[in-house]
């Protein structure tokens, strides 16, 4: 189930220069799919972006949807990363998934995406 409706974006200020953003979400909740106890973590975002850039208060409210959404660590990570690739476009993603520590087991989830190069154009 994809929640890319609350997301938005603005024009990249600077788009011939890469550059990196990086975004946390210290107080990420969402709810364990076996127990149904809710599960927290810090989600990290960090990009180059193409045209695009994530605006901040829509994603605030669009990870505020997965707290009552019961999602394993794995999925939501890479949901997430579907959903801003899908906005936003960007040349580099990468989205980490730090929960905390449930049972004495702690879990770290990595997804990243980096945008396909164009083969420059021939003329003949």
């Amino acid at each position: 189930m994809s929640t890319t409706a609350a997301l938005e974006t603005f024009p990249n200020p600077r788009p011939g220069r890469d550059y990196e953003i990086a975004i946390s979400c210290p107080e990420f909740t969402s709810v364990c799919p076996k127990t149904g106890l809710p599960d927290f973590g810090e989600i990290r975002i960090t990009y180059v972006p193409g045209d695009l850039c994530i605006e901040l208060k829509a994603l605030k409210y669009y990870f505020i949807e997965f707290r009552n959404r019961g999602i394993f660590y794995e999925s939501v990570t890479n949901q997430i990363l579907d959903d801003l690739v899908a906005t936003c476009q960007p040349k580099h993603m990468m989205v980490v998934g730090d929960f905390s520590a449930r049972g004495g087991i702690t879990t770290v989830v990595t997804a990243s995406y980096t945008a396909p190069t164009q083969a420059p154009s021939q003329t003949t």
